[in-house]
């Protein structure tokens, strides 16, 4: 069946020749074919034989698009919209151009159009269809033109569903609380010249979180999103009416990344109490806290299981949740927060929607800021904030029709920290402005920012070894560390000497990183940390077997009883007896260490993927761009490589115009969180009802 109303220009003038429709066993073979040509994985090719087994009438229609949804799937899509897989199939398909004409063609004489595949999906027993079916546990939700794999329907339709309610939970201030905000907002904040500045946005984040139970705040690095954090919470101790009661937890989806929310915010809340006296007692916050824990812990994960110790039926005992790092979280995951935490209770998700999305499907945190660029914010909203914090909102960023949840989002706009060429360059890529990039790379050697295009592997391992001009050490400067263990009079260090080395070997390792697009190759992850530990022996590092001193680890799945977490690093030393090996973790100023034995699922870590390290800051931060990479090569993902530097960021391609072709790549993932949330409107759509149990 062909369309005369499709169009693919993709393909030029001519269409693909003519050839019969496919019937089921001939598109299944069809599918089989694409599989051993790599366009498809072999779970792909299975979902849609499951279909075939589950619904023997299925049309070949539908087993085209369960395997097309399955791919995307794996590359973080959590649905396939069928306008856009029959308009521009380039756009959703990573594949070769000869596999988009093969699919052009399949397509066409398949299906033919977006109202015949709706169609015949809903003729399949294997669907559901939200309109008009019952759930009867298919595999497959068709939901108006998306089509989904059951569970993410379920989590998505879940996620919006909590969203829309706290949103309409708002708080209505008496004009008395509101002007006790508004006292206390103008202690926390110092005076800011908001003629030159424009609105001081931390404040106003402050403001809009104290009447909601869901406040997004986004922002690049350095723009103060753990400094807010700390300020609302003293905001809220300072409005509680039982301040010693209040109950906060702090998290984040790696270890690395919660052991820095907790440092950060303690170390604002101490600044406070300088500051404020003994008005709030935030020494008694800070202690009542704890310490800040990845999701999988705050919610606890259970071993070989998707569920989770808290969840609706059991929920945290908490008043006020706070989420660094919420670029990271996936669909999943965000389902299973909002579907623990009390509907009192406020949740905070601070994050930069610019980051790369998670590694699993999702892109919740940049769904949910879509709007946070231009404020949107209603005539109540800027009311509010102009009596509650004295913030004037700018007609710019003002809207009438707002959506409820831009009444809830706020985007921090300066870096107070982020700047120089590191910071130039991170904006520039996120722009894509390619002209300054290469001004900034251009640079003599010894700044800030560096490029060697067109290398190879050697120069990584040169930079491994020594740093560079503006960026000395690499990673000598903590081999020439290992040397250096104490040891007392009868050859045992005391236990502080010992922690002391340890902690001085870990921050060493740690102002040096590796960051890599891909794992495989000499490019890759698995290449550098076979070649780079070799490299380091003139200098001193024992690589020998699994476990040697020096060999920095980790972890990649979550083991609760241990106490470690997918993304934990640390480093492999002696105990303080000498001897025994243990992995050594810093958590702030904190050690604990696990013996080597016990650890079944670490890696190496002298390079790790850009995914991996959000959450991470290096002092100096190199980015190896590999000479192919296809769709994971993206403007996202260079640009969280270029923010997790501090002080000198270098980037090493395979060949040039690697960067270039990563910046024309911005990464946009599927989803249907948008719709389901009412973004059309000015207020939340009607609530969903409640969702069914997947």
């Amino acid at each position: 069946m062909l369309s005369d109303a499709l169009t693919l220009p993709l393909f030029g003038d001519d269409p693909p020749p003519a050839t019969p429709v496919p019937d089921r066993a001939a598109l299944l073979a069809t599918l089989q074919a694409w599989m051993d040509a790599g366009w498809l994985r072999r779970l792909d090719w299975a979902l849609a034989n499951l279909v075939a087994e589950l619904d023997p009438a299925a049309e070949p229609a539908v087993l085209l698009l369960s395997a097309v949804l399955a791919q995307l799937e794996g590359h973080g899509h959590t649905g396939l919209d069928l306008h856009a897989l029959a308009e521009r199939p380039e756009t959703v398909l990573a594949w070769p151009s000869e596999g988009l004409q093969a699919f052009q063609t399949l397509w066409q004489d398949g299906v033919g159009s977006v109202t015949a595949a709706t169609q015949a999906l809903a003729r399949s027993t294997a669907v559901r269809g939200v309109a008009v079916a019952a759930d009867g546990g298919q595999p497959l939700v068709l939901d108006g033109d998306m089509l989904y794999l059951r569970r993410y329907w379920h989590h998505e339709r879940a996620v919006a569903q909590a969203v829309n309610q706290r949103c309409a939970a708002e708080t209505v201030l008496e004009a008395a609380a509101v002007a006790r905000a508004r006292d206390w907002l103008d202690r926390l904040f110092p005076p800011a010249a908001e003629a030159a500045a424009g609105p001081d946005w931390q404040k106003a984040a402050c403001a809009l979180a104290l009447r909601g139970q869901l406040t997004v705040i986004t922002g690049g690095p350095g723009t103060g999103k753990t400094y807010t954090a700390a300020r609302l919470l003293a905001l809220l101790l300072a409005q509680a009416d039982d301040p010693q009661r209040l109950r906060v937890a702090l998290a984040a989806p790696t270890g690395k990344a919660a052991a820095r929310l907790k440092q950060a915010i303690d170390s604002a809340l101490t600044g406070l109490q300088q500051r404020l006296g003994e008005a709030l007692d935030l020494r008694g916050l800070t202690e009542r806290i704890g310490a800040a824990r990845t999701l999988h812990a705050l919610l606890g994960a259970r071993p070989d299981t998707r569920a989770f110790r808290h969840h609706a039926q059991n929920p945290l005992e908490l008043d006020v949740l706070i989420v660094d790092e919420a670029s990271m979280i996936h669909l999943e995951m965000m389902a299973a927060v909002l579907a623990a935490l009390p509907p009192t209770a406020r949740l905070v998700l601070l994050g930069d929607k610019d980051q790369l999305a998670s590694v699993e499907a999702g892109a919740v945190l940049g769904d949910l800021c879509r709007d946070a660029q231009a404020g949107r914010y209603d005539a109540a909203s800027a009311a509010y904030l102009q009596a509650a914090a004295g913030v004037a909102v700018p007609p710019a960023f003002t809207d009438p029709q707002g959506p409820a949840l831009a009444q809830h989002t706020v985007m921090l706009r300066e870096s107070r920290r982020f700047g120089g060429d590191i910071g130039r360059l991170a904006l520039a890529v996120n722009a894509g402005d390619a002209a300054t990039v290469q001004t900034l790379l251009a640079q003599p050697p010894g700044g800030a920012v560096q490029a060697l295009q067109g290398g190879a592997p050697d120069a990584v391992l040169a930079l491994a070894r020594a740093g560079r001009a503006g960026a000395p050490g690499g990673y000598g400067a903590y081999v020439a560390l290992l040397a250096q263990a104490p040891a007392g009079a009868d050859g045992v260090a005391t236990p502080a000497a010992h922690e002391d080395w340890v902690r001085r070997v870990l921050q060493a390792f740690d102002r040096c990183r590796l960051l890599c697009a891909v794992r495989e190759g000499p490019w890759g992850t698995d290449g550098l940390n076979r070649a780079v530990p070799q490299a380091l022996r003139s200098l001193g590092l024992k690589a020998q077997g699994e476990w040697y001193v020096g060999r920095p680890v980790m972890v990649t799945r979550n083991d609760p009883t241990l106490g470690v977490f997918n993304g934990d690093i640390g480093m492999v030393l002696p105990s303080a007896r000498g001897g025994t090996l243990r992995a050594w973790f810093l958590d702030g100023d904190q050690l604990r260490s696990v013996g080597v034995g016990r650890l079944a699922h670490v890696e190496t870590a002298f390079a790790m993927t850009v995914h991996k390290s959000q959450g991470s800051e290096f002092a100096h931060t190199v980015l190896v761009l590999p000479e192919q990479a296809g769709p994971l090569l993206s403007r996202e993902l260079v640009y969280t490589g270029i923010t997790r530097a501090r002080e000198a960021f270098t980037l090493v391609a395979a060949r040039a115009g690697a960067l270039e072709a990563a910046m024309a790549q911005p990464t946009r993932r599927v989803s249907g969180l948008l719709r389901m949330l009412g973004q059309a409107g000015s207020r939340p759509a009607a609530a969903l009802p409640p969702a069914d149990l997947p």
